[in-house]
């Protein structure tokens, strides 16, 4: 394996990390705002999954095509 892609397997998984643990601040924020009350996990975690997600892709379509091949 080349050192390209070792780097890129380990850029990968800090984006990971990075975007689960904002999913998971964001669904943490969702239940606080609803007082503490319990038994919405699932919905929690898929709106700001949604919400995390969402953004990420924006933003990635606003950057101009020459910006998103370099990324690659």
């Amino acid at each position: 394996m080349s050192s390209k892609s070792i780097l890129l397997q380990e850029h990968d998984t800090s984006s990971l990390e990075k975007t689960e643990e904002l999913i998971r601040q964001r669904a943490h924020a969702y239940y606080e705002e609803r007082g503490h009350v319990d038994g919405y996990h699932l919905e929690d975690w898929l709106r700001a999954e949604a919400d995390i997600l969402g953004k990420k892709r924006s933003e990635s379509a606003s950057k101009p095509r020459a910006a998103r091949a370099g990324a690659a």
